[in-house]
């Protein structure tokens, strides 16, 4: 027992003393991760918000959490509503072949009863052509070739006598090139050394960024000088053909265009419901955008 204090002015001998022994014959009950879930009264359990954060990557936990308690607050808030209106439906296997669960159908089918979304009329397809022509272009398309000295990031050794014969292999090619594809079989550790160092046709995403901003910047027949150098090592490019990207015609886009904009159309309607029902909603322990007043299409 620890004396905090004595008042010498009383007498006894027993010390006044704020002081407890823990219990430690029962472990203390962990805190819950977060607050109580739920909807209309009806808990969303934290098992359940557990489980549920595995399907919601997040910069952190609690992030991976918050989602997921918001998911199944909105599963729950379907789940009602399809009660409330005595709907049920079929339940139908996705394109795994996996069987829908009885609720989950029924949340299908309140969705395709309540939520409507307009067409995109082909005025406003031609519109949103004109405004994203970049998304509507062939990517260019490169016919390389390559040589690679390997050597590692963390390697400085190795990386600067790589750098240095990469150098000293550009200035003997830029003076025979004719001996590039045999040079590749010879020196480079790349499997296309089994091709003279083809690598085909390329696209965008093919290559590491700085292998690609090389690209885009050399003209046909041209070898890179100085080498390119990326993570693996030194490349000595030489670019063969160079096919330019085309302008997609409308005709080809349209279809594409109407299904993305009927697609928006439709997530945001569905969005707008929910918000609906989360306004008419008692819910407790998570946030979810509420709107009062009918839905709007």
């Amino acid at each position: 027992m620890t004396e905090v204090y004595r008042n010498p002015s009383l007498g006894g001998t027993q010390p006044y003393s704020t002081y407890q022994e823990p219990d430690t014959r029962v472990p203390p009950k962990a805190a819950p991760v977060m607050s109580e879930v739920s909807v209309n009264g009806v808990t969303i359990s934290e098992s359940d918000i557990l489980a549920e954060a595995q399907n919601h990557p997040a910069e952190n936990p609690g992030a991976a959490l918050r989602a997921a308690a918001q998911a199944l607050v909105v599963r729950e808030l379907l789940w009602q509503e399809a009660l409330r209106l005595a709907l049920a439906a079929e339940p139908s296997r996705d394109g795994a072949g996996r069987m829908e669960t009885e609720r989950d159908a029924a949340i299908r089918e309140l969705i395709d009863r309540e939520v409507e979304a307009p067409t995109a009329t082909p005025q406003e397809c031609h519109r949103y052509y004109e405004r994203h022509l970049d998304k509507f272009r062939t990517e260019p398309l490169y016919e390389a070739r390559h040589i690679l000295l390997a050597a590692g990031p963390d390697d400085a050794g190795g990386r600067a006598r790589a750098r240095e014969e990469a150098e000293q292999l550009v200035t003997h090619l830029l003076e025979h090139p004719k001996d590039f594809a045999e040079m590749a079989r010879r020196i480079s550790a790349c499997p296309s050394r089994e091709h003279g160092g083809n690598l085909g046709q390329l696209s965008r995403g093919s290559t590491v960024e700085a292998f690609e901003t090389a690209l885009a910047s050399m003209k046909e027949g041209e070898i890179s000088h100085p080498p390119v150098e990326t993570r693996f090592g030194f490349h000595i490019i030489a670019l063969d053909r160079r096919i330019e990207g085309r302008q997609l015609p409308y005709e080809h886009a349209a279809e594409r265009i109407a299904a993305w904009l009927e697609a928006s159309a439709w997530s945001k309607a569905v969005a707008q419901y929910i918000a609906v029902l989360a306004g008419r909603a008692r819910i407790t322990g998570i946030e979810l955008d509420a709107a009062e007043g009918p839905l709007i299409q």
